[in-house]
């Protein structure tokens, strides 16, 4: 008993239905949606830690959800690219992998089969994901723990939401050396065996024929998914991008970025991995540190908005002093004005807005700088600032391989409503005390028409 309470004493972990586990049953179940990969990654270290207290093998369940909200054929190509890899990794960790989809492909239907004696999941702030765990929690007759295992500080330990950078960073500055640690990747002491009747599929890409997945969106060919995509994407930053990183992470015509957003979302690549690379690098200290706080600071504050801020899409996510100077300029004439279908096909007057939503079209991804531009034009284009927010969200979760993310949410709402941001003066039309960029102060910080030229050899391709 000693060694289980020891178990549960881990500030990741959020224990979602108590009890003590099944002695009795087949397995430790671990039910895998946010951090898909076999190593590095904490939930799956303690779904072995406790199978291996217990002396029982460990499963890997893995569903297929194809009505997930404005997913689409970009996102589940890309996800299904990093099954394979899965399944590799566990394999050599003497775990099992069971992957289904629909019908008959939940949790509760493989426990009912497998009798586990607890069930382990990794934490996803966003609220689809959220309130199936809560669902699944209330029907489960085992202990259900789930371990926050894609952030470096868990998202639990900061307790509420925070403003601003600033007073998010001390906190999570001051617990950085408790979390960032390299993980054990220990192996399950007892292996998975088959079991007979329990049916599952190649975790190949045929799984997602006939399953009604929205293909008005096509995957890219500047991505493929996976941990080893990821992994060797991170090297050859390592290797090329991260020196100059501090003084070239705004110029997206430079692309000295490291690409890596998809695969953090997907969960391909974990933060410990690339953090911990980062540290060890022979970069420059300011580009490691401006890289740092990037991967750490900003995108867990992007994390504790989505988990805090239960408004995270939409316009109301704002603080009150941004929302009393949008309301006193919601009448403020927007010309021109362009609605969602033309700002889809990027059929504006605007060059440098018109290139970066067909890098975003073209590439599932755009470049970071620019996202802050192109959210901000879709405010002074819109009829009001409810339909740019939501538009924004569209748009961004429709064509960003890491999409229907926390940084995409946090990315928006900074630049819409000033979430994270300060008043800024003078006050302007459309955005009042919300920070303002234009076509000519954002072209003066970097070579913009090289940019354009670079994406418009994307769309000769």
């Amino acid at each position: 008993m000693e060694a289980w309470e020891k178990l549960r004493d881990d500030p990741r972990l959020t224990i979602r239905r108590q009890g003590p586990p099944d002695f009795a049953g087949r397995c430790v179940v671990y039910w895998m949606q946010r951090s898909q990969r076999a190593r590095d990654n904490p939930a799956l270290e303690k779904a072995i830690a406790v199978a291996n207290a217990l002396a029982k093998p460990v499963v890997v369940f893995f569903q297929l959800q194809p009505r997930s909200v404005r997913a689409n054929w970009r996102h589940f190509e890309f996800m299904v690219q990093g099954l394979g890899d899965i399944a590799d990794g566990l394999g050599s960790r003497r775990v099992g992998f069971v992957v289904r989809r629909p019908p008959g492909h939940g949790v509760g239907r493989l426990c009912a089969e497998l009798r586990p004696c607890i069930v382990i999941g990794d934490e996803n702030p966003l609220r689809e994901a959220e309130n199936h765990k809560l669902r699944i929690a209330r029907s489960l007759r085992v202990p259900f723990w789930t371990v926050d295992s894609d952030v470096i500080v868990p998202s639990r330990w900061l307790a509420r939401e925070y403003y601003a950078a600033r007073t998010i960073r001390p906190r999570i500055l001051a617990n950085l050396e408790r979390f960032l640690t390299p993980a054990t990747n220990r192996s399950a002491l007892i292996a998975w065996k088959p079991v007979r009747g329990l049916h599952g599929l190649e975790p190949t890409r045929k799984i997602l024929n006939g399953l009604g997945i929205d293909r008005s969106v096509a995957p890219v060919q500047a991505f493929t998914g996976g941990s080893a995509a990821g992994l060797a994407r991170m090297r050859e930053f390592l290797r090329d991008g991260l020196t100059g990183y501090a003084r070239a992470r705004n110029c997206p015509e430079l692309d000295h970025t490291s690409h890596l957003s998809p695969y953090l979302h997907f969960g391909h690549v974990g933060p410990h991995t690339l953090a911990l690379a980062v540290r060890t690098s022979s970069a420059p200290r300011e580009d490691r540190e401006a890289f740092l706080e990037e991967l750490i600071v900003r995108r867990e504050l992007a994390v504790n908005f989505v988990r805090f801020n239960p408004n995270y899409e939409r316009a109301d996510s704002c603080e009150p002093w941004a929302r009393k100077t949008l309301i006193e300029h919601q009448a403020d004439r927007r010309e021109p004005h362009y609605n969602e279908r033309e700002l889809e096909n990027a059929a504006t007057h605007d060059p440098l807005w018109n290139a970066a939503q067909k890098q975003m079209a073209l590439s599932g991804w755009m470049h970071g700088y620019l996202r802050m531009y192109w959210a901000k034009k879709i405010l002074e284009w819109s009829p009001s600032v409810v339909v740019a927010y939501e538009t924004a969200v569209r748009l961004n979760d429709r064509y960003e391989l890491d999409g229907r993310d926390p940084n995409g949410y946090a990315g928006i709402a900074w630049a819409i409503v000033g979430k994270h941001d300060r008043a800024w003066g003078p006050e302007r039309p459309v955005f009042g005390k919300i920070r303002y960029m234009s076509y000519g102060s954002t072209s003066r910080k970097f070579d913009s028409e090289a940019y354009v030229r670079m994406v418009a050899s994307l769309e000769r391709r």
